[in-house]
């Protein structure tokens, strides 16, 4: 796998052979010519009437039923069994229209590899929902990393994925977080997990999240499409005068290393500039190099990937399930001091593009 051509799974869906894309899925243009002029039935509606004659004002009627749901017709007749069939066409095309066809994402998204990967550093219940839901929604790999067992979420993660040893694979080092005093930093944490997985769609996910059915396939879904990754929240630059943006970023921090900055408001569906919110699929090859390894915590973390990943960034139509937890905390100082210094290398990068 490089980063100069895309996996051969992640490819576009031709639009043609996606049902509901376009049209209604009828037929107006009528069926084949006959000979003594008109078009045979059964094919299309248009051409099947003399001329002079209109279209009846409730057929329905004429069937046993007038379109009142209490009102079902006699089950064997063969016009009423067509007509329940046409309304269902009918309907299961508005819906794919509406893009909410989750089926039809995951037909589009089958036999593409996914790995979601997990830092796991305190929060134990958390961690808990977390793995959980991913096992119960979606069919990817999970990879997660333990960093010294903090407040005993290491020993959550050991439970899970002796449960489901074929969904989970599990790290443990003794090395405690940085957030916490210790070594083991965000990006040389994150780093270690995506060289791990082999996967085509590399999924970061934080542990203050949950999925609340499958939120997975709509981001592979776009990245399919061609996205080089996609989140369930997106931010644009913005220039406002705000006390804090979208993203809790205070205004002295507009002034960095690489000059003032934008500030940001909450973008999407469709391009976006950057995405956020803690889940996001990501082409692991072109992840590879674009992650910010010297990043010591995670806030802004995020920003610093997507802007360093060549090409569109997406969210999705539709919502996905996903779900807040509780707020994972830590020191103040310590939150202050490297999401500032994760946000200066958004400004470096913002003033170089």
């Amino acid at each position: 796998m490089t980063d100069a051509k895309p996996p051969g799974h992640l490819r576009p869906a031709r639009p043609e052979e996606v049902a509901g894309g376009t049209g209604t899925g009828r037929d107006t243009a009528g069926g084949a010519a006959l000979g003594g002029g008109g078009r045979a039935p059964g094919v299309g509606t248009a051409g099947t009437r003399p001329k002079g004659t209109h279209a009846r004002l409730n057929p329905a009627a004429e069937l046993g039923f007038s379109g009142d749901p209490g009102q079902h017709g006699d089950p064997g007749d063969e016009m009423l069994h067509a007509q329940r069939v046409w309304d269902g066409t009918l309907a299961t095309n508005r819906l794919d229209h509406l893009g909410v066809n989750t089926e039809r994402q995951r037909v589009e998204t089958k036999g593409v590899t996914v790995g979601a990967s997990l830092l796991v550093d305190g929060w134990p219940e958390d961690v808990r929902r977390c793995l959980q839901s991913l096992v119960d929604h979606t069919d990817a790999r999970v990879l997660a990393l333990d960093l010294g067992n903090v407040d005993g979420a290491g020993d959550v993660l050991r439970e899970l994925a002796e449960a489901h040893p074929e969904r989970i694979a599990a790290w443990h080092v003794a090395e405690q977080p940085h957030w916490c005093g210790g070594t083991a930093t965000w990006g040389e944490s994150r780093a270690k997990l995506l060289q791990l997985d082999e996967s085509e769609v590399h999924v970061l996910m934080d542990t203050d999240v949950a999925l609340r059915g499958d939120a997975l396939t709509p981001l592979v879904a776009a990245v399919v499409a061609g996205a080089v990754a996609a989140g369930w929240k997106g931010v644009e630059p913005s220039d406002g005068a705000t006390a804090q943006t979208s993203i809790g970023i205070v205004p002295q921090w507009r002034q960095g290393p690489g000059g003032e900055g934008p500030e940001w408001r909450e973008a999407g569906p469709g391009k976006v500039r950057a995405l956020t919110g803690g889940l996001l699929a990501v082409r692991r090859a072109q992840a590879i190099g674009a992650l910010p390894e010297d990043a010591c915590y995670g806030a802004y973390a995020d920003l610093e990937l997507s802007l360093a990943l060549p090409g569109d960034l997406v969210v999705p139509d539709e919502q996905p399930p996903v779900e807040r937890l509780g707020r994972h905390d830590v020191p103040p100082a310590y939150l202050d001091r490297e999401s500032r210094r994760n946000y200066d290398g958004v400004l470096r990068m913002l003033s170089a593009s």
